[in-house]
């Protein structure tokens, strides 16, 4: 009795896991197809000179000396560390801002809702275009003040301004997280502080903001990823690397090796470093907040 009721939990055990797998494997191809495949072919790659055209011809470490030896693999990292220097806090800033006004429910609130989450939406060449007719030399910036403000043709201010506008693309996207994450504070906790004399400027930061954590963990790394990603908005707006190679950023310097420079093999180098330093920062910060996080509430 014992052995036939074994055998059918085992039964039982191994149909439940096919079922798990077979629901899992769709994902699972993505996964390997969209993520791993390109990640091997990125390795590869690497140890190749190869033109898209022409077939490939293996270089050994070739490439890899070139990015590391090279200037322009270094001052492409320096600017994009400065543009997400200058852009996170920014959109996490004025994120937070907007959330803890909107959450308030003041009138007009549900329009500014909408205005915030139309840039997120939007296509990033299509804001770099609009973007780029109101800033480039003689456009409408320069119309209305009467003057040539080269905030896109002088390289002390390009890099600003290029981070300026992708902050105001995501800084919708974060209000809404924070937002989400303002309105699950239970109310009985608040109402309690404020019983005890606590101001609401202290409840925000003794208990609001720390409540905030998980949010404020899965905005920040996701702000980071997006802004060293960042590629279309800032090659429609300052394109070959702006006035000085003042805002070559990683991801374009990636696409000019690829494509007008045809050099697939040094592109292919700079994504694989691109990604290792991706996973670095995601593990300090994740390292970071797992020890302040509490998901309980």
């Amino acid at each position: 009795m014992t052995t036939a009721k074994t055998h059918v939990r085992r039964g039982l055990a191994v149909r439940e896991a096919v079922t798990a797998y077979g629901l899992l494997t769709p994902a699972l191809l993505g996964v390997l197809a969209f993520l791993i495949v390109p990640i091997i072919m990125l390795v590869v790659l690497s140890f190749a000179d190869w033109n898209v055209l022409s077939p490939i011809n293996f270089v050994g470490l070739k490439n890899w000396e070139w990015a590391l030896s090279s200037g322009v693999m270094w001052h492409s990292f320096g600017v994009t560390a400065l543009f997400v220097v200058l852009v996170v806090p920014v959109q996490l800033a004025a994120g937070l801002l907007l959330a803890v006004l909107l959450v308030r429910n003041l009138p007009g609130s549900a329009v500014l809702r909408t205005l915030l989450v139309l840039p997120w939406v939007s296509a990033p060449v299509v804001l770099g275009i609009v973007w780029r007719w109101l800033l480039q030399y003689g456009g409408v910036l320069d119309d209305t003040f009467g003057a040539n403000l080269g905030l896109l043709s002088d390289e002390r201010f390009a890099l600003p301004t290029v981070a300026f506008v992708q902050a105001w693309t995501q800084i919708g996207y974060v209000s809404l997280f924070f937002m989400s994450g303002l309105s699950n504070i239970p109310n009985e906790i608040l109402e309690a502080a404020r019983i005890d004399g606590a101001s609401e400027w202290r409840i925000f930061w003794r208990i609001k903001f720390p409540l905030l954590t998980p949010t404020t963990f899965f905005v920040l790394v996701t702000g980071v990823i997006a802004a060293f990603q960042t590629f279309d908005l800032v090659y429609t707006l300052s394109p070959s690397g702006g006035p000085g190679g003042s805002t070559d950023l990683i991801a374009a310097r990636i696409y000019q090796q690829a494509v007008p420079l045809s050099n697939v093999g040094q592109a292919s180098v700079l994504a694989l470093i691109l990604f290792a330093l991706l996973v670095v920062v995601t593990l300090i910060q994740n390292a970071y907040f797992s020890r302040k996080t509490n998901y309980e509430r």
